[in-house]
């Protein structure tokens, strides 16, 4: 991929060892009232390619059920029910996220404490997009829907190409809680990238007393995170109540050199109208700064061990290895054995990147009859990013001809920084109208609208003899050698109609569909790639391509069910038709039609390829069947689940060609299976003591027996989906006594394919963290003054978490798997007033 964080790894993995990551995951979840997100591009590129042609690298069963509601940060609720879980749909409390480290990533909480969830990062945070991994019974967060307060997020994690990550949209302790749709879908989330789940957030509303909160929490790497709000309480006699926020993080790379900063800040206004509606505004701005950690093959961290990392600060080091990397197929004196002359390459000397956003949106909520409720909301979602890394396979022009000297140096500079500059303006708006009708229905239909232009700009920048790039400054338009110029302009349109029908008391069948249709066009509108060989820099082929391509489903069906009975007990069943609309992002991107194609000879080019295979081309579909039964009491909750998906259209990257002249395809690649289960139980034995216990598994398989991967033919049949754990196992204890809380949670999460044909595995492992809180109440003007101290891999486990990219067919040639944190310590005082 060019000019991404890791540009290193973006750059230099082996072309023709990646399928698209589009083949990755399987099944998922269901129905959420409002729920809505994404999709985690795929982006990578490799050596290969750089010696020639290259590719870089929750819905609650009833209707009003749907949505968690809030008046403050202390409480959420489910419709009138004690918090807690319906049919498809798992809930999270703020009171559940307060057990955790202040300022963790929502998604890792979810995964902690939801089954069938799995989460990893490099950061005990989970703030680094670009190795956040989350899956959820098989679907990846590229894959699953998010919202925030009913507002369409879009894309979830690294690039943001059509949204914007929960982590940068809202400060996390301004969340009142969240739901997860476990479901088969949910007619009512808009997204145009849920293939069968979603993720609803809602934020906290201002109080209706003035005052404040304020926390500051140290850890381990001179951690440090800043929070602090101001509640304005009710204003005035038409209620009119605010509150605004900001919060800081910063922490030093717990390897290497480099850190992680993110700013961010919310705003939200209420303004109830009369006794019968409401108007809200909401503000949140994030900026998110920070060297990334490189990723790694198996062999790399099993080698090399778990400190392994860029070069910086040997920067005649990182020159030789460059040198290694882009003149010879040998290793530099000591690593024969041990590194590939490809694992080489995968050093650099370093990789960073920005993220800025600002995300803005006014809802108004309006009983316009006695029984017809209208929700609108315009939103707008503006970001601006910097990708960027060493590329150990350009060559700076400026200082000569690249040699290696008698003594081990390197004379000129074979190595440059590739940063690209990405621009997102997504604006839109959702209509939703809610009608109670005769008979014990409930009707509700809306439709969403959104336009993206997303920009990617790809330049190059000269390192020096004795001294490389800035890290994150002076990236001057000036002084950069454009290399290719993306541009994409997308709109989405989506309409639902259902109707949930209360048979009996306790008993509801939803019945609806949704229409779905996004057209994107777009992809090179220029390419500099000749003029910067002639200039001497050593580009190779970009693959440019240009086109459009129409995403569109009329009738997307969704059928639930919905049983409470014998006071304690639930049963219920979700079937839904889902359609996830085309990726896009840049032409070095492999994993969508745009980008990675083509090879740089007559009738090979990535507009022949893109050309052709526009009319082959359909959207990746799913059907998704899930059936349940849940028993809740005070003393014991328990639930089983059973799901089965069956896909349709999988798409993906296959690459093809030979290692000097390699290409890739983006194709129809047959249909993948899923099935799975999710037992989980709690019980609550004495007043303040919470136990709950978790199993999962999941038997997803691809059932294609020929695929063409470098004029060869694979059967992947009866493969296992790669990345996604088989068996997951969770515990989590929690116990509070008095003002005291201890929480322990543990989890398992078993081996991982990372290739096609399953013949490598990502080693399971186990992972745990603990706290211990304390409450001192009321001191003078301040109250609940809060202290908490919490420990993350508690037991200092080495393991591979995050794994970023697409999948090779076979071997270990690819280096896009991160390893975790290792244990670190985080202390928080807080005080509210």
């Amino acid at each position: 991929m060019t000019h991404s964080p890791s540009q290193a790894r973006y750059f230099f993995n082996r072309s023709r060892l990646f399928f698209c990551t589009a083949i990755t995951g399987c099944a998922l979840i269901a129905a959420s009232a409002h729920a809505e997100e994404t999709l985690k591009t795929s982006h990578f590129s490799r050596k290969t390619a750089a010696k020639a042609s290259s590719k870089p690298r929750a819905t609650a069963p009833a209707a009003r059920r749907t949505s968690l509601t809030s008046s403050d940060m202390e409480a959420v609720t489910v419709s009138s029910h004690r918090v807690r879980s319906h049919g498809a749909q798992v809930a999270i409390t703020r009171k559940t996220m307060d057990q955790f480290v202040e300022g963790t990533n929502p998604m890792q909480i979810l995964a902690q404490t939801t089954p069938g969830a799995n989460f990893a990062s490099t950061d005990a945070f989970g703030l680094d997009t670009y190795a956040n991994t989350f899956y959820l019974r098989g679907f990846n967060q590229t894959q699953l829907g998010a919202t925030l307060d009913g507002m369409p997020l879009g894309t979830q994690g690294f690039l943001n190409t059509n949204g914007v990550s929960i982590t940068q949209a809202v400060i996390q302790d301004d969340l009142a809680g969240m739901t997860v749709s476990q479901g088969a879908g949910a007619l009512d989330t808009f997204s145009a990238q849920a293939l069968g789940g979603a993720m609803s957030y809602v934020s906290s509303d201002p109080k209706d007393k003035a005052g404040g909160k304020v926390s500051q929490t140290f850890g381990s790497y001179n951690a440090f995170r800043t929070y602090a709000r101001v509640d304005s309480g009710i204003l005035n006699p038409t209620g009119t109540k605010f509150y605004a926020s900001f919060a800081r993080t910063d922490t030093n790379l717990w390897k290497g050199q480099g850190y992680q900063s993110e700013i961010q800040a919310d705003a939200k206004v209420v303004q109830p109208v009369g006794d019968h509606g409401k108007i809200t505004a909401f503000f949140g701005y994030g900026n998110f700064t920070q060297g990334n950690y490189l990723s790694l093959t198996k062999n790399m961290w099993e080698k090399m061990g778990r400190d392994t990392t860029y070069l910086k600060p040997d920067y005649e080091k990182a020159k030789l290895w460059a040198y290694y990397a882009q003149y010879t197929d040998q290793v530099p004196a000591g690593y024969q054995g041990t590194l590939s002359n490809d694992e080489i390459g995968d050093y650099a000397w370093d990789a960073s990147q920005l993220q800025r956003s600002y995300v803005s949106s006014v809802t108004g909520h309006f009983d316009l009859l006695k029984n017809v409720t209208s929700d609108t909301i315009a939103f707008s979602n503006v970001m601006s990013a910097r990708y960027g890394g060493t590329n150990n396979f350009v060559t700076s022009p400026s200082y000569g001809t690249v040699s290696l000297n008698p003594d081990g140096t390197v004379s000129g500079v074979p190595m440059a920084l590739s940063m690209a500059s990405s621009n997102t303006r997504r604006m839109g708006f959702t209509q939703k109208f809610g009608i109670d009708a005769p008979h014990n229905n409930h009707i509700e239909t809306g439709l969403w609208y959104e336009n993206n232009r997303y920009i990617y700009d790809s330049r190059l920048y000269e390192d020096y003899p004795n001294d490389a790039h800035n890290w994150l400054s002076d990236f001057k338009q000036s002084q950069a050698h454009n290399w290719y110029a993306d541009s994409f302009n997308t709109n989405t349109f989506q309409f639902f109609l259902q109707d949930r029908w209360t048979i009996m008391p306790g008993m509801t069948l939803l019945g609806g569909f949704k229409s779905l249709t996004q057209t994107t066009h777009g992809g090179t509108k220029a390419d500099y790639t000749d003029e910067l060989i002639a200039e001497g820099w050593n580009a190779y082929y970009r693959h440019a391509a240009n086109g459009t391509l129409t995403a569109s489903a009329a009738f997307l069906p969704h059928f639930e069910f919905d049983y409470h009975f014998l006071k304690h007990h639930e049963f219920y069943w979700d079937i839904a038709e889902n359609m996830r609309a085309y990726d896009y992002s840049s032409q070095a991107s492999s994993g969508q039609a745009w980008g990675g194609l083509g090879k740089d000879v007559a009738g090979q080019t990535a507009q022949d390829v893109f050309n052709a295979s526009k009319s082959k081309l359909r959207p990746e579909r799913t059907w998704n069947y899930v059936v349940g039964y849940r028993y809740d009491s005070q003393i014991f909750s328990g639930s089983v689940d059973f799901y089965h998906t069956d896909y349709y259209n999988r798409l993906a990257a296959i690459t093809e060609g030979s290692t000097s002249n390699a290409y890739s395809a983006f194709m129809n690649v047959g249909r993948e299976s899923m099935n799975g289960a999710d037992v989980q139980g709690t019980i609550r034995p004495v007043e303040g003591l919470e136990i709950t216990n978790s199993f999962s598994w999941n038997d997803a398989e691809y059932l294609s027996h020929s695929i063409n991967y470098s004029g060869a033919s694979y059967d992947i049949h009866g493969k296992h989906q790669v990345y996604y754990p088989k068996f997951m196992y969770k515990a989590n204890l929690n116990y509070t006594w008095r003002r005291a809380m201890f929480n322990f949670n543990v989890n398992y999460i078993g081996s991982r394919p990372m290739t096609y044909m399953n013949d490598e595995k990502i080693p399971a492992y186990w992972l745990a963290s603990t706290t211990l809180s304390y409450n001192f109440g009321k001191v003078g003007f301040a109250q609940n003054i809060h202290t908490s101290f919490g420990v993350t891999n508690l037991f200092n486990k080495n393991y591979i978490s995050g794994v970023y990219g697409a999948a090779s067919v076979n071997g270990d040639d690819n280096a896009n798997l991160f390893v975790g944190a290792p244990r670190e310590y985080y202390g928080t005082v807080s005080a509210e007033f």
